[in-house]
């Protein structure tokens, strides 16, 4: 009896310590990223060099397919990018990740979503998407002494719970410190370190993600395109994101669009082609020409019902402080960017800001004109600002003003005719902070 009673311990050690030796195979992830409705990319790092693949298959099927095959490296970060591309519109896949031939166990659900095929089939789907700025996970050896700039990291389980379709990650997505910024040891390290948080971790492993980069991605604090090491900043960028591009056409940089059901989202990059804040001659700009005429055409051309522009810093803003476009000399980029709506008449335009930590709602309306909207998301966990109702900002909503940790919740709801925003801003906890409705113009 006793004999039986050892060796019943000594399997349960060895499988316990099989299921340890196999889930540590991997650093972070996965995470899911782009969806098409023929088409998924999935992101993982693994904590030395491996070969890595997924296995997926409809949910409650069992007929399983295979992404590509990645040998992850030390130049890359160990990370891999695997794609798959075996699915159909409208479904949702479980998957299985695969390192050295070996199955992780992982203490979270994974699954995937291809996006559906609706178009001249039935109304638009509704749908719901998060989205916030300012992500910081404390390391004490590196961080400023003092009380810890970043903390509740539980908002990220309330995030998980929401079940929304897409993450929105609006920059300052990662903070780059001192020892970080100059090189691609301190570059890698500060993304390796953030996504293992394990909130973090199953939160990004829960939903689809896209993101923008912001000045604590990029660089040091209000970082712009005089920085020496912004190619490494932007190559670690797309290493660790699952974008579906990284530039577009002739244009570099962290610059992107998706669409979703009826919706068309834009990310800029308004770092890699931004004049120095302090600059007093020559033109001022955020985004650059050619990313600017990019925006303008695609404005102009898209039938999205609503027409999400996702930028770093606030656009509508009129307070002349922190990261507003109305700041450091850039007022007539934003000027034009207000004239070029109006002039093409374009409705439902809608810019998702973040970086100022502290969240507002702020809207433009003139008679005969189209509203313009930008929708503030600031901060998830870094450090918040406590005297946002000092910064005079005329085109705020008053009682949309947060100044505590929080993120967001857009769902997109209603048939064609009836069709419109439902905006939910909570607090670490998940708890209900302020919302709002927005009804499109037709």
């Amino acid at each position: 009896m006793k004999l039986i009673k050892i060796l019943s311990l000594i399997l349960i050690i060895v499988f316990n310590q099989t299921i340890f030796a196999q889930s540590n195979q991997l650093s972070s992830g996965p995470m899911p990223g782009y969806s098409e409705m023929k088409e998924v990319a999935i992101w993982l790092q693994t904590n030395t060099q491996a070969d890595v693949f997924i296995k997926y298959r409809i949910k409650g099927t069992k007929v399983e397919y295979l992404t590509n095959k990645v040998k992850t490296d030390k130049a890359t970060g160990f990370t891999a990018l695997l794609i798959a591309d075996t699915v159909e519109p409208g479904n949702t896949y479980e998957y299985d990740v695969f390192v050295n031939g070996i199955k992780e166990v992982l203490a979270f659900e994974t699954v995937f979503k291809t996006q559906k095929l609706w178009k001249w089939r039935m109304d638009a789907p509704d749908f719901s998407f998060l989205m916030g700025s300012g992500a910081y996970i404390n390391e004490a050896k590196y961080d400023r002494p003092g009380k810890p700039y970043g903390g509740e990291y539980e908002i990220y389980n309330a995030m998980a719970d929401e079940k929304s379709e897409f993450m929105i990650w609006l920059g300052d997505n990662i903070y780059l410190r001192e020892p970080d910024w100059n090189s691609w040891t301190g570059i890698i390290h500060r993304y390796t370190q953030a996504r293992q948080t394990p909130e973090m971790r199953e939160f990004m492993a829960s939903t689809h993600n896209y993101a923008i980069l912001d000045d604590h991605d990029f660089g040091p604090n209000d970082s712009d395109r005089s920085f020496w090491n912004k190619n490494q900043t932007l190559k670690a960028f797309e290493l660790f994101w699952a974008n579906p591009s990284y530039g577009v056409g002739e244009i570099k940089g962290a610059v992107t669009s998706f669409e979703y059901t009826d919706c068309e989202f834009f990310l800029l990059d308004n770092r890699n082609y931004r004049t120095p804040n302090r600059r007093k001659t020559g033109e001022k700009t955020q985004m650059g020409e050619q990313q600017l005429q990019w925006l303008f055409d695609n404005l102009s051309s898209t039938y999205a019902q609503f027409k999400f522009v996702v930028m770093g810093g606030q656009l509508l803003s009129t307070s002349e402080t922190y990261e507003s476009y109305s700041n450091y000399g850039f007022h007539e980029e934003r000027q034009r960017i207000i004239d070029f709506i109006y002039a093409e008449e374009i409705k439902n335009v809608v810019f998702l800001t973040g970086d100022v930590h502290f969240s507002e709602v702020s809207v433009l309306r003139e008679e005969g004109k189209p509203i313009i909207w930008d929708i503030t998301s600031s901060p998830l966990n870094s450090g918040f600002n406590d005297n946002a109702m000092d910064q005079k900002n005329t085109l705020r909503i008053p009682e949309s003003v947060i100044m505590e940790r929080n993120y967001t919740k857009i769902s997109i709801v209603g048939n064609r005719n009836k069709r419109q925003l439902h905006i939910e801003y909570f607090d670490s906890s998940g708890e209900l902070i302020y919302e709002l409705d927005i009804v499109p113009e037709f």
